[in-house]
């Protein structure tokens, strides 16, 4: 979701004074950022955005918390905000990669999330961010979706980045899982029966 969106969103909500004094505060005095962006969640609630029930007030509050970090110091301070985080703190964070303009930088952050069993966390670090990862990384990824039955909606440009060897891959977990008698998620073999595999799998609901 685009910051413009989200600020018009947050207008709405009855605690936004708060919220942009906070704004104010981080840009007049980065260090200031620590403690409101972890009070953002308390302070703004987890009410739903209107028409986007994934996003709470208080997540859209972090985002626009670290957007107004000044762009020089953005690298060091989001990692300690990431790093020092609860998940909440941290699937904030995520969100706002894409607008960081971190590079590189964002990288890290991204690939521990995906090493976390929390299906937040790696569902935020395959949405737009993922465009960081090399495709090895971003292919682990997607496998671990499919483990842990993310759904695979979550996954931003699946379809122009869906490869052979992702397929290669999926159609060995397909196989693992028909061998111990259960069904790999609709939306995987979905995929996988869209992608041609070298050794020609097919993947069947059966």
């Amino acid at each position: 979701m685009t910051p413009e969106t989200l600020r018009t969103l947050l207008g709405g909500v009855p605690e936004n004074g708060w919220f942009a004094e906070a704004e104010a505060r981080v840009r007049a005095d980065p260090d200031a950022i620590g403690q409101l962006f972890a009070r953002a969640g308390r302070m703004l609630g987890r009410r739903q955005l209107p028409d986007h029930p994934a996003w709470t007030a208080g997540q859209a509050g972090r985002v626009l918390l670290l957007l107004a970090i000044a762009a020089e110091q953005r690298e060091v301070r989001v990692a300690e905000l990431y790093w020092r985080g609860d998940p909440a703190e941290r699937l904030a964070v995520l969100h706002a990669l894409e607008h960081l303009t971190l590079g590189e930088a964002g990288v890290p952050l991204i690939e521990d999330a995906l090493r976390t069993n929390d299906k937040r966390l790696v569902a935020a670090a395959l949405g737009p961010c993922a465009a960081l990862l090399d495709a090895a990384v971003w292919r682990q990824g997607v496998v671990k979706c499919v483990f842990m039955e993310v759904p695979l909606s979550v996954v931003d440009r699946l379809g122009e980045r869906a490869d052979q060897p992702l397929a290669e891959m999926l159609g060995g977990l397909a196989r693992e899982r028909a061998a111990a008698g259960r069904r790999m998620p609709a939306d995987a073999l979905a995929l996988l029966n869209r992608r041609s595999l070298a050794k020609g799998f097919k993947a069947e609901e059966g």
